[in-house]
């Protein structure tokens, strides 16, 4: 879950900025295969991480998510944003062509503000692919925006099942218990969601936000 709804228009901001920000091509050629981005991504030069994590985002499996997670904390700041995209991506791949393109229509109604239809072609997506973490995912979110919280709660206990280092997922409960007022349990996922991703730095504010709701209920109630 997390801002998930807005990463359509976020993915493929990754490789254009590759192509604007890191040195040209001729001097850092992406890899070719697996084996040259896994390598690239502990070379000394940053635009060769980048040209990695992008190859990755592109081509990688799920099997590669660890890769990307420990790019989360490089020191440098714009591999550290491609490789919180390029998870992403990698999460949106099922392994079934038919699959993500029902996901990325679902996705695209989700964004137009037509919850059932998105609603119900997740729904397809889970039956025929339940091992898949981002059908889960997506219809958290659409539960969410339609103010299904239980609903919601339950799909994201599905992503983190399968996938329990899912930063969107951990974020969404942080949402969700929020909007219930259980601002330990917000306080709690979202801490989560930075123990895995670090770069969120949204979340720090909503930590504080809800710490201060807690202090006003625990004054209330004396």
């Amino acid at each position: 879950m997390g801002s998930m709804a807005g990463h359509g228009k976020l993915l493929w901001g990754l490789l254009l900025t590759l192509t604007l920000t890191c040195a040209a091509p001729e001097a850092f050629p992406a890899p070719k295969n697996h084996a040259e981005a896994v390598a690239g991504l502990k070379h000394s030069d940053p635009a060769e991480r980048a040209e990695a994590v992008a190859w990755l985002a592109e081509y990688g499996r799920i099997v590669d998510q660890p890769l990307l997670l420990e790019r989360l904390r490089d020191e440098d700041e714009d591999v550290r944003t491609f490789a919180e995209q390029g998870l992403w991506l990698l999460w949106m791949r099922s392994g079934d062509p038919a699959i993500d393109r029902a996901l990325a229509e679902g996705t695209a109604l989700m964004g137009a503000g037509r919850l059932p239809e998105a609603i119900a072609i997740f729904s397809e997506i889970i039956r025929r692919r339940p091992a898949f973490a981002e059908g889960w995912n997506k219809r958290a979110t659409a539960y969410f925006l339609a103010g299904d919280y239980r609903r919601s709660l339950a799909d994201c206990e599905q992503v983190i099942k399968r996938n329990p280092r899912h930063f969107g997922a951990l974020s969404g409960y942080g949402q969700i218990y929020f909007r219930l007022e259980q601002f330990d349990k917000a306080i709690e996922y979202w801490r989560r969601a930075l123990q895995v991703n670090p770069n969120m730095s949204g979340l720090q504010m909503n930590i504080e936000a809800a710490e201060q709701r807690l202090r006003e209920k625990g004054a209330r109630s004396i």
